[in-house]
């Protein structure tokens, strides 16, 4: 078998070779992350995302998730496209990372011909491929081998590329060189912070994902909180505001995966055009885009909140085409919408529909929403 060192240096050649920009490695040990994590599921702040959980140890220590394992190879995928959200109301804004094709598929395909690669340099070596929805801390172990450090709003900056970029690896039975963890680079810049539309990053280095738009849009199941609905503006999938303010983004350069690049209708579109969408025109769409994660009613429940944000007259007939929606979750939003647009048909549908709603939720949205609109 090759030197340790010779053979770490060809394994990163090998990463680069397949497309990744960013490969480091690190010893298969608990991730630097562990004892925050143990304390951000203390102080509830995962809401509702139970598979954060970690009672079996799988998260904090990689052991426990690949036993067998000695080093992990951790690379980096760069998604950053040149083109900038719109703010204006009647347009819905989609992070950025979900304009186009599915992550998951293209890091993964580079990373079974990684594992073939290194197969080819170490014969009989054991590896297992893992993206972020293994149990393994991608964030704490992508710091730990030196493809950059955990921001003030938690998410990876390379020093030399900013936060645009997806993680993943390999765990290996292979005893690997390590690299240098990397050094925190954030100084005293707090623009993360400020920019938070809904105050989720409530300490440096702390996101409260129940506050966080991307965990409303996305994660969250169940309704929007009233009052958080307002700063969501017109963010229908995710939130890039505390990385676009960055300055460390300025030096992020355009993906090469032309499956990153926007698909068509998915950077900007009209909120008009999307309320009215069925099931079946969701799921043609979206096909295979991260924007699937947020399921069909809460993609329609997220555009709702939009078009209350936006409030303009024209709003109303499309909403009102889905107040009888056989989802209470997208009705009661699609009350609240149609309250902050206040007008006199809307309040006549809201009125009208009270007097037939069963959801006992969805009557206290509506009769919020008469109250509102008043």
């Amino acid at each position: 078998m090759p030197h340790m060192t010779t053979l770490t240096d060809a394994i990163r050649d090998a990463a680069h070779s397949v497309g990744f920009e960013f490969a480091g490695c690190t010893q298969a040990k608990p991730a630097p992350l562990a004892a925050q994590l143990r304390q951000w599921l203390a102080a509830g702040m995962h809401g509702t995302m139970r598979y954060m959980e970690d009672a079996d140890g799988h998260r904090a220590d990689p052991h426990a998730y690949v036993p067998w394992a000695r080093s992990l190879v951790v690379v980096g995928l760069s998604y950053h496209t040149p083109h900038t959200l719109s703010t204006e109301p009647n347009f819905g804004a989609i992070s950025r990372y979900a304009w186009g094709r599915d992550y998951h598929h293209e890091v993964r395909a580079r990373l079974e011909r990684l594992r073939e690669q290194v197969a080819t340099l170490a014969p009989g070596c054991r590896t297992q491929p893992f993206v972020d929805t293994s149990p393994i801390l991608e964030k704490g172990v992508a710091e730990a081998a030196g493809l950059g450090w955990r921001g003030k709003h938690t998410n990876l900056i390379a020093k030399r590329a900013g936060s645009w970029f997806f993680l993943g690896g390999l765990a290996t039975d292979l005893e690997l060189a390590p690299d240098a963890p990397a050094r925190d680079h954030c100084g005293t810049c707090t623009r993360c912070i400020t920019a938070c539309p809904t105050g989720a990053i409530v300490a440096p280095y702390v996101l409260d994902a129940r506050l966080c738009i991307a965990y409303l849009t996305i994660e969250l199941r169940g309704p929007i909180p009233r009052e958080l609905r307002p700063p969501i503006g017109n963010r229908i999938f995710g939130c890039d505001d505390c990385q676009d303010v960055c300055p460390w983004n300025r030096f992020a350069h355009r993906t090469r995966v032309p499956e990153f690049e926007p698909r068509d209708g998915n950077l900007n579109p009209l909120l008009l055009d999307l309320i009215g969408m069925t099931r079946r025109e969701w799921n043609r769409r979206f096909k295979k885009t991260p924007v699937r994660r947020a399921h069909y009613e809460g993609f329609v429940r997220n555009v709702a909140v939009a078009l209350g944000n936006w409030g303009a007259p024209e709003i109303v007939p499309p909403l009102l085409a889905r107040l009888d929606d056989a989802s209470a979750l997208v009705r009661g939003h699609v009350a609240w919408a149609l309250g902050r647009a206040g007008t006199a048909n809307a309040r006549a549908a809201l009125m009208t529909r009270l007097e037939t709603e069963t959801d006992a939720w969805v009557r206290e949205e509506i009769t919020l929403a008469l109250n509102e609109a008043a």
